[in-house]
C-alpha cells in the first residue's frame, strides 16, 4: 500500500508533489538551490510570523496522527525552481516504488521557506513511564504513568513544543519517555506501559559458549593494545599513559592516564547542610563535573551500552556497563574491503559505572554526591580481528539476578560486531562476578574466546556497519554496496551450552543499494501496517536508511528490493542513526552539515540543518528517550543539540548548540589538552545582526566564511561596543580547517537501554584512545515550565488552554 501526504493543519507538508529526476546533470533538487522569487518570500516571512504568534497561544496547528489525505496543488506563486520542475514528470505521491532505474530520487521539490514538523511514524496506545523527581545515579528512580505523547493532539502540540523550551545541553528529566518500539514488548497484559514489559529479557535459552577460558596478564599481552615501537628484542611494547591536560582553561593539570585506568574530573563533592554553611571539599577539576576519563590504549571505534531489565536493576545497584573496542595500535590502519586472516589477535573490553562507595566522615549535616566510577571488568581476547562497530542485542539478553546480586548463571548479555576478518559475529559476554580476579579486584579479568556463538560471513565482500532492528533482525552493509537482512531468532532460540558455532544461515534479503561501501545504516523502528492502515506491532521493520562512500543516502523498503535515493553529496556518508522523536533518520549533508530528514508519508524526504560542526562528522546518535542528538566530529568536539526545536525564523528562545569538550593535541609536545566549559554556540542564521540588546544571546559563532561575509553585508550595527564585542567573538572561533587525526571523536552513543533514569549518560571514543562518560540534563529556558507544569504538559489535568509561558513559581526548571 503505497503511503499517502498527509497535512498539517498549519500547512507543514511537502509544497509540491515528488518528482522524479531523469538527468543527473540537471537540477539537483537540493535544498541549498537559491530561491529567486523575493516578494513571495517577503509573503512567507509573514506566513512565519503569524504561525509564531499562532503557535504560542493555539492548539489547533498540532500535528494530526491521523489517517492521510492527498494534498492539493498549491496556490501560492511560483518560483523559478518550480518553473523548471514542472518540465519533469511528476508522481502522484511520495513513496518507494519501482521504476526502471535502480535508485530512485524522492526528496520533492523543496521549498526554501519550508518549516519541518516532527511526525510520529505511528499511534501507540496506552499509557508511558515518566519520572518524578530528577534521578540520581545508582538510586531507585521515582517513576509514576502518564499520557502517552501521541494520546491526542492537545497532548502531542504540547510535548512537541515544550521540548523546544530546552536550552540545556541534555534532555529534561520531566519530560523523557521511552518512544522506542520492538516487536517483542508484552501486550494485553497488566502493566503492559512499563519499562519491564516494553523491552522484555530475551534468549534465556543462551546460557554461555563452551571453550572460553581465564587468561593471566602475561597471557593476554598479545591481544592488548600496544605501543607503535618496539623493544630490543623486537617485542612490542605495552602503550604508554596518555598525558593530557585536564581542568579550567588557565588552571590545567597535566595527568598521565594509563592504560583500564580511568579519572573523574571531579571528586566526591561534600556539602554542608548546616545553616550559613557554605563548606565543600575540594574537587580536582570542576567541580560541578560529572564526567569520568579513561584510557583504553589505542583509537576506539566501537561503543555501546549495555542493556539491563528494570527488574533487575536494583540487585545490580544500578551498575552501567559500557562495551569498548580499541585497535591494536595508534598506527593500525585498516583497508575497506581486505579480510585479515585468522587467528587475529584484538579485544574488547567492558568497563562498568557503578557506585563508589565512597564513606563520609561528616555525620548527619553532610550529604554525598555520588558521581560514581568507572572501572574495567572484562578484557575479551578474541581471534576475529579489532572490531570497526559494536552493537549489544537491543533488549536485554542477561541471566537473572538473586535478590543477593548472586548470579544464577554467568551470562551479561550478547555482543554482536563487525571485525576486520570480515565478519559480523555474536559473543555471549560472561558476568563479571563471575570471572573477577582473586588476588587483585582492581585488574581486569582476561577472558579468551577462541569462537563466537554465531557469524556471518559472505564469501564476495566483507561486513562493515551493522544495525539491529530488534532481538532477532539484522541488517548488515558490506564493502560491495549490499545490505544484507538476516533472521537469528530460529537459530538464537534453539541454542544450548554444547551447540556447535553457527555459520550456515542465509540472508533473508540480500539488496544491491549503494555503488561502493555502506558506511552506515539504521533502521527505521517504525511497525509495518495492516491492510486497514493500523500498526501491525509484533512485525518486524522494513524500511532502513543508509550512507556509503558513494555520496548516496537512501531509504530501501526490504520488501521493494531497491534502494530510493533520499539525498547525494560529494562526501563520504560516515554516520546515520534514527530519531523517534524527529520521525525519520539523521545523517551528514555536504560541508559537514548534520541533517535530519523526515519518514512520514507527509514529509517524506524532507530535511533541515541540525547543525554545523567546524571538522568532518565521524559519529551522530539519538536516543530513543529524548530528541538530545550527539555529534562527534574530526576536530575533537562532542556535541549536543536539541533536534525539536522549532526552525522558524526568529523566536524567543536560541537554537544552542552545546559544546560538552574539546580535544587538542600538540605534536611539539605530544601532549593532549581536554578542553569544557563551553559558552553555548547560536545558529547564526538566527542573528544576523547583533545589538546589545541581543548580545547576551550570542555567546559563540560557528566559523562559516559564508556566514561571516553575509553578515558583513548587513547594516551597520550603531553601538559601536556591540560591533568590537561582535568582531572578537568572530576572531575568537576563527579554526584552521585541519586538525590532528589523533583528537577526532570517533563514537557518541546515549544510553538509551537502561530505563529513564541513566537517559542523560553521554559516552563518546577518541582516536587518542581516551573515553569519557557524562551525565547531562536539560533546563528551561528561564527556568519556567511551559503550560504550568508537567501534569499540563501531558494532559495529566483537565484545563482549559494555557499560555505557554504561563509557568507558576514554584514549578522550577530542571537544575
Amino acid at each position: 500500500m503505497t503511503p499517502g501526504i498527509e497535512l498539517d493543519e498549519d500547512g507543514a507538508g511537502p509544497s509540491k508533489r515528488a518528482t522524479v529526476y531523469a538527468d543527473d546533470d540537471g537540477e539537483s533538487g537540493s535544498d541549498f538551490s537559491p530561491g529567486t522569487d523575493r516578494d513571495a518570500e517577503g509573503e512567507e516571512e509573514d506566513d512565519e510570523e503569524e504561525d509564531e504568534d499562532e503557535d504560542m497561544g493555539s492548539e489547533e496547528d498540532a500535528p494530526k496522527v491521523a489517517p492521510s489525505v492527498s494534498v492539493a496543488p498549491s496556490q501560492r506563486s511560483t518560483s523559478v525552481l518550480e518553473t523548471k520542475a514542472q518540465k519533469i514528470r511528476s508522481l502522484p505521491k511520495p513513496s518507494l516504488s519501482r521504476t526502471s532505474k535502480r535508485q530512485q530520487y524522492v526528496l520533492p521539490t523543496p521549498s526554501v521557506h519550508h518549516r519541518h514538523r516532527a511526525v510520529p511514524l505511528y499511534t501507540r496506545t496506552g499509557r508511558v513511564e515518566r519520572l518524578e523527581t530528577r534521578p540520581v545515579l545508582f538510586n531507585t528512580p521515582k517513576i509514576t504513568m502518564s499520557n502517552n505523547f501521541t494520546q491526542n493532539v492537545k497532548v502531542a502540540d504540547r510535548v512537541n513544543k515544550s521540548w523546544g523550551y530546552n536550552v540545556g545541553p541534555g534532555p529534561i528529566w520531566e519530560l523523557v519517555e521511552d518512544r522506542g518500539w520492538y516487536k517483542e514488548a508484552a501486550e494485553k497484559v497488566p502493566d503492559m506501559d512499563s519499562d519491564a514489559n516494553r523491552r522484555p529479557k530475551v534468549y534465556q535459552n543462551i546460557l554461555g559458549k563452551a571453550g572460553w577460558k581465564v587468561l593471566s596478564k602475561s597471557d593476554a599481552a598479545a591481544f592488548l593494545p600496544t605501543d607503535v615501537v618496539t623493544t630490543e628484542e623486537g617485542n612490542l611494547k605495552p602503550p604508554p599513559p596518555v598525558p593530557c591536560l585536564l581542568g579550567p582553561f588557565d588552571e590545567q593539570t597535566e595527568a598521565k592516564i594509563e592504560m583500564f585506568q580511568s579519572h573523574k574530573l571531579c571528586t566526591f563533592l561534600y556539602v554542608d547542610l548546616r545553616p550559613g554553611s557554605r563548606d565543600k571539599t575540594a574537587a580536582e577539576f570542576f567541580p560541578e563535573s560529572t564526567a569520568h576519563l579513561f584510557n583504553a590504549g589505542a583509537p576506539v571505534w566501537g561503543l555501546d551500552w549495555c542493556p539491563t531489565h528494570a527488574d533487575d536493576r536494583p540487585a545490580l545497584q544500578f551498575k552501567q556497563y559500557l562495551a569498548v573496542a580499541p585497535f591494536p595500535s595508534a598506527s593500525h590502519s585498516p583497508e575497506i574491503g581486505i579480510k585479515v586472516a585468522r587467528p587475529s589477535y584484538a579485544c574488547i573490553q567492558i568497563w562498568s559505572l557503578g557506585p563508589s562507595h565512597h564513606q563520609t566522615t561528616g555525620g548527619n549535616n553532610y550529604k554525598e554526591l555520588d558521581r560514581g566510577e568507572m572501572k574495567c571488568e572484562i578484557v575479551l581476547c578474541l581471534e576475529s580481528g579489532p572490531a570497526h562497530e559494536l552493537k549489544w542485542c537491543p533488549l536485554p539478553s542477561h541471566d537473572d539476578v538473586g535478590p543477593h546480586s548472586l548470579l544464577i548463571s554467568y551470562n551479561l548479555g550478547l555482543l554482536s560486531g563487525v571485525f576486520e576478518d570480515g565478519s559480523w559475529s555474536i559473543y555471549v559476554v560472561p558476568y563479571p562476578k563471575d570471572v573477577a580476579p582473586t588476588d587483585d579486584a582492581s585488574q581486569p579479568a582476561y577472558i579468551h574466546l577462541p569462537e563466537p556463538l554465531l557469524r556471518i560471513e559472505l564469501e564476495e565482500t566483507s561486513c562493515w556497519t551493522c544495525d539491529w532492528a530488534n532481538s532477532e533482525q539484522i541488517a548488515i552493509g558490506t564493502t560491495n554496496g549490499i545490505i544484507a537482512v538476516y533472521d537469528l531468532g530460529p537459530q538464537l532460540k534453539e541454542i544450548d551450552n554444547d551447540s556447535a558455532l553457527i555459520m550456515d544461515i542465509l540472508p533473508t534479503h540480500y539488496i544491491t543499494v549503494h555503488q561502493s561501501a555502506v558506511r552506515a545504516l539504521a533502521w527505521i523502528r517504525a511497525p509495518p501496517t495492516t491492510a486497514t492502515g493500523g500498526p501491525r506491532t509484533n512485525g518486524d521493520p522494513t524500511v532502513i536508511a543508509s550512507g556509503g562512500y558513494d555520496g548516496m543516502e537512501c531509504m530501501t523498503d526490504i520488501r521493494e528490493g531497491h534502494g530510493s535515493v533520499m539525498n547525494r553529496t560529494r562526501d563520504v556518508i560516515n554516520a546515520m542513526a534514527f530519531s523517534p522523536f524527529g520521525g525519520g533518520p539523521v545523517t551528514i549533508d555536504h560541508e559537514n552539515i548534520v541533517k535530519a530528514y523526515s519518514a512520514s508519508p507527509s514529509m517524506l524526504g524532507r530535511g533541515h540543518t541540525l547543525l554545523e560542526p567546524q571538522g568532518p562528522v565521524w559519529s551522530v546518535n539519538a536516543s530513543d528517550f529524548h530528541p538530545q542528538l550527539a555529534v562527534g566530529s574530526a576536530d575533537g568536539c562532542c556535541t549536543t543539540t536539541n533536534s525539536l526545536r522549532s526552525t522558524r525564523r526568529g523566536g524567543s528562545v536560541p537554537f544552542f548548540i552545546h559544546k560538552i569538550y574539546q580535544l587538542d593535541y600538540s605534536r611539539k609536545k605530544g601532549m593532549y589538552r581536554m578542553l569544557e566549559r563551553f559558552l553555548p554556540q547560536v545558529r547564526p542564521t538566527f542573528l544576523p545582526v547583533l545589538s546589545r540588546d541581543t548580545l547576551w544571546l550570542l555567546q559563540e559563532t560557528q566559523d562559516r566564511p559564508a556566514t561571516k561575509a553575509k553578515a558583513s553585508k548587513t547594516k551597520p550595527i550603531d553601538d559601536n561596543n556591540a560591533a568590537k564585542e561582535q568582531e572578537r567573538i568572530k576572531a575568537s572561533s576563527a579554526g584552521t580547517g585541519a586538525w590532528p587525526r589523533e583528537v577526532g571523536v570517533h563514537r557518541v552513543t546515549w544510553n538509551s537501554c537502561n530505563g529513564l533514569a541513566a537517559s542523560g549518560l553521554l559516552a563518546s571514543a577518541t582516536a587518542s584512545g581516551l573515553c569519557r562518560v557524562d551525565e547531562l540534563w536539560g533546563r528551561w529556558i528561564k527556568g519556567k515550565v511551559p503550560y504550568g507544569g508537567i501534569e499540563h504538559i501531558r494532559w495529566e489535568l483537565d484545563d482549559d488552554a494555557m499560555d505557554i509561558d504561563g509557568a507558576s513559581d514554584d514549578s522550577a526548571g530542571s537544575s
